[in-house]
């Protein structure tokens, strides 16, 4: 019998389907400010690539002018031009780069907005016809619409990563590539001798970039998986992935009969083995990774594993709201729309093994 003095432990209040509206809300609101900063901020970039243009049409003219004179003028000044010239177009480069990036953001941006206000929305208007004035499925509504988000968000995460890593590679190659042609062309006429041993120089470079520039397009859309599928397609995509990483190797093993899945299941069993492998390259510390797919008559299922630091499953769920890239939650959301599992085996220091499978009919 309890005692009267004695108080039932509280147990904490269930969040309601207000509350949740209440704070999205007060996030469109944020949103909203957030966008307006936004909007100045691509006004005063837009300002300075404008600027920027001007200065670079001004040394476009020093450096027709110098070519010339480029007997008579000192190699200190010719240096100078050049570095000048460099140094405005990888700036101008930049800007516009930061341009798109912000313009990007704030398209995100505006489709998360109109999709908290379309929830936000629904709300109301089914509160006034509602004589309880909740929805009948509220838990559904936020479920489906937080896994919406988390996915939305992931992906362009992966986008915005992805134009990071443009800019600052091959973007800057072409930049330099620009440099290094206008210098051939010069010399050919003054030292062909030393034009053509630039010339091999900048093919060299040329090569090195269009290679880097494959090697992206493969990263954003292998045009292979709509060509031929799946399979063929991670079997590409491991040997470039370990060519890429010397001291990974990679194992891929199919078993079953090929053949072509519904495109949601190819493209979604691709990402995911892709952002796997990805994890294993920058956080595992792994010397050997192995990716064995099954294909059934109605399912495909992998296991990927390697012999990494591992990590604790549990803290990682917690930590995946801050993440910054395609992480366990996304994933598990990702798969769960098409029906599928995915399960996470991991503990620190004996490696990691995520399986998965998704239905093909």
């Amino acid at each position: 019998m309890m005692d009267s003095q004695t108080t039932p432990e509280e147990t904490p209040s269930e969040i309601t389907f207000a509350q949740v509206i209440e704070e999205a809300e007060t996030e469109y609101q944020q949103i909203q400010n957030e966008m307006r900063e936004i909007s100045m901020l691509i006004r005063q970039s837009a300002d300075e690539v404008e600027n920027l243009s001007q200065r670079n049409a001004q040394i476009s003219n020093r450096l027709r002018l110098m070519e010339s004179n480029i007997d008579t003028m000192p190699r200190e000044d010719i240096q100078e031009i050049y570095r000048n010239a460099q140094d405005t177009q990888s700036r101008l480069f930049m800007m516009r780069g930061q341009v798109e990036q912000l313009q990007g953001k704030q398209q995100y941006l505006e489709r998360y907005a109109n999709h908290l206000k379309h929830i936000i929305d629904s709300y109301y208007q089914r509160e006034n016809v509602s004589e309880s004035g909740l929805p009948t499925n509220p838990g559904a509504n936020i479920t489906a619409a937080s896994s919406m988000m988390n996915i939305i968000n992931a992906q362009e995460q992966e986008r915005l990563h992805l134009s990071r890593q443009l800019h600052d590679g091959p973007a800057q190659s072409l930049t330099n590539l620009i440099l290094q042609a206008e210098i051939v062309e010069r010399l050919f006429d003054k030292d062909p001798s030393r034009a053509r041993n630039e010339l091999g120089t900048l093919k060299d470079a040329v090569n090195e970039t269009f290679q880097k520039i494959r090697e992206y397009i493969f990263q954003l859309r292998p045009m292979m998986l709509d060509d031929l599928g799946v399979i063929p397609t991670l079997k590409q995509y491991v040997q470039e992935f370990e060519n890429t990483h010397e001291n990974l190797a990679c194992h891929l093993l199919v078993a079953g009969s090929e053949r072509r899945l519904p495109a949601h299941i190819e493209v979604t069993l691709f990402r995911v083995i892709q952002s796997l492998l990805n994890n294993v390259a920058d956080h595992a510390h792994a010397t050997e990774v192995n990716i064995n797919i099954e294909l059934q008559r109605d399912r495909v299922s992998a296991t990927i594993t390697d012999n990494g630091d591992g990590f604790d499953v549990e803290e990682a769920i917690a930590e995946a709201p801050k993440q910054k890239h395609m992480g366990i939650i996304s994933m598990q959301e990702q798969i769960t729309m098409l029906h599928g599992e995915i399960a996470f085996d991991s503990e620190p220091g004996r490696g990691t093994t995520v399986s998965l499978w998704l239905p093909t009919e």
